[in-house]
């Protein structure tokens, strides 16, 4: 079942009545009502929103991604269940004693599979690829040689044509906020999908940074962001006067978790080919098998 990704933006107060979500507005005296099993993904997206400690129990048994956003509307906080799977504690144990070799084997697909992603939406662009594939083949365990960067250059100076003098940064100038929201989703719609597989999304493979409570997410997110890039570029192009995370902006960055990948040679909605990705996380960190699923263009 796909899961709907729902976006607050206006003040409201959200309460629970019957396991759905109700919510009032307080200029309007019209109450609307989702199912929580409907919901994968929330985004508080306003100073002004008000919920019941119930709100959050329940979206959180129901295994919902909780986003957070700033002022600014910068998603700063995620909150996930604690208890997404029956089998968590073993997953974990297997997870936090997976071999050195294991874990560099996996970044290396991830990585290998990353760039793979970014060249065929640079083909899409008509800009050459032969050195990006040649990077994807080279990828070693561990990405020792840091193939992911050497693409990463030669991506972001290609992929925003309309913007000569783009620069992908954090907290840099638009597009970047585009980006940024975009990714907080697919970040979400991976930590969700790590907690149901019974994964501890703090524990990375390769990100390892103590301040960050999400490095598996991160790390399994890397393949998939060249989809989130696609989107981005499509609102850019449909909206190319607009330079602020208004509605109809959000609407469409918000379609990212349905939107069509391939995966093992069928087409799937991305936040179920997500669920194929940590599943066979869980499998690896089991020794089930050794290959990553991930989804390729």
């Amino acid at each position: 079942m796909i899961k709907r990704t729902v976006c607050f933006s206006n003040p409201a107060y959200l309460s629970v009545k019957l396991n759905q979500l109700v919510v009032s507005f307080p200029d309007n005296e019209e109450k609307r009502a989702i199912p929580i099993e409907d919901i994968g993904v929330i985004i508080l997206d306003n100073q002004q929103i008000t919920l019941t400690q119930s709100v959050l129990v329940k979206l959180l048994e129901n295994n919902a991604a909780i986003i957070t956003c700033n002022s600014s509307h910068h998603p700063i906080g995620l909150q996930l269940c604690l208890d997404g799977n029956t089998l968590q504690s073993e997953r974990f144990q297997k997870q936090i004693y997976a071999s050195e070799i294991l874990k560099k084997s996996l970044w290396q697909q991830t990585i290998q599979c990353k760039i793979y992603n970014q060249a065929m939406l640079l083909q899409t662009l008509s800009v050459p690829i032969k050195n990006m594939l040649l990077w994807s083949k080279s990828v070693l365990s561990g990405d020792s040689k840091n193939h992911e960067a050497r693409a990463a250059a030669y991506y972001w100076e290609n992929v925003l044509q309309s913007h000569e003098n783009f620069r992908r940064e954090r907290f840099g100038e638009y597009p970047n906020n585009f980006f940024n929201y975009t990714y907080a989703i697919l970040r979400a719609v991976v930590a969700r999908n790590l907690v149901a597989s019974g994964l501890l999304p703090t524990l990375g493979i390769h990100h390892k940074n103590k301040y960050n409570a999400y490095c598996l997410a991160d790390d399994i997110m890397e393949p998939y962001r060249p989809y989130a890039d696609k989107l981005v570029l499509q609102t850019i192009e449909k909206y190319p006067l607009k330079e602020e995370l208004d509605r109809e902006i959000k609407a469409m960055l918000l379609t990212l978790p349905v939107i069509d990948v391939k995966i093992n040679k069928q087409t799937r909605p991305l936040m179920i080919a997500v669920a194929e990705t940590t599943a066979s996380l869980s499998q690896c960190f089991a020794g089930k098998i050794r290959k990553i699923k991930y989804p390729v263009f």
